[in-house]
């Protein structure tokens, strides 16, 4: 029998999504170089003829600006669909990047979207949000086919690692055949979280991809308790 593990804060409160965004940024810095790893993964993979130049940029230590990633990349407009959007740091670095974008936030808490609007200021008027909950059996009710799926420390928000694969599996059915699924959150073990139940290891998100029916599943950034999977169908 699954137990879930309750959370600890309600981020639908203001008070406890503010805290939240507050400390987010101070408690992991390094979340800036998962942002430009979602950048870099997006441009390559939606690139065409110039995902390799990218890539060998991004390869040899060359920064590549967020606006550069789509004026030399990505031309056509990316449906991109964020799980668990929170206050929008990574919406702001992905619209920033790919300016065409149609983006679509979804997130259970009110709350968090008024922080994401507020951080996103005009560009908010690009996003579609969408208030449900990911835990909900039908959240992909009436939500279009999409591009990209992707979610930043959120996962585990299922509250129990056994609920991983249902999720991927309904990720996977609302992806585009060319899809791509972008999923970085806590891992359990050395260097990582100690709750077993909540978190898996890096070996068991890859695994849950798998078994959600992603055949190509690979690791884009490890290090300091997050790790960022790419699924493809």
């Amino acid at each position: 029998m699954v137990i879930d593990i309750p959370s600890p804060i309600d981020l639908r409160l203001m008070a406890h999504a503010s805290a939240w965004a507050e400390s987010a940024m101070v408690k992991r810095p390094w979340r800036s170089k998962f942002f430009q790893a979602f950048v870099d993964a997006i441009a390559s993979d939606f690139a065409g003829d110039h995902g390799h130049e990218l890539a060998a940029l991004s390869g040899a230590g060359i920064g590549v600006e967020h606006g550069a990633a789509n004026q030399r990349g990505v031309s056509a407009p990316v449906r991109i669909l964020e799980l668990g959007s929170g206050p929008g740091f990574l919406a702001q670095a992905l619209l920033q990047a790919f300016p065409s974008s149609h983006y679509v936030a979804l997130d259970f808490s009110a709350a968090m979207h008024q922080l994401a609007k507020q951080r996103l200021g005009q560009a908010s008027a690009r996003v579609n949000f969408v208030q449900r909950s990911f835990k909900q059996a039908d959240w992909t009710l009436d939500l279009p086919k999409i591009d990209c799926v992707v979610t930043l420390q959120a996962v585990h928000e299922l509250r129990h690692k056994a609920h991983a694969v249902a999720l991927h599996r309904q990720v996977k059915a609302i992806l585009q055949p060319h899809g791509h699924y972008y999923v970085c959150d806590h891992y359990a073990g050395e260097g990582g979280m100690g709750n077993t139940e909540l978190y898996m290891t890096v070996s068991e998100q890859k695994a849950a991809l798998h078994a959600a029916g992603f055949s190509s599943v690979k690791v884009l950034l490890q290090g300091q308790g997050l790790v960022l999977h790419q699924a493809s169908p």
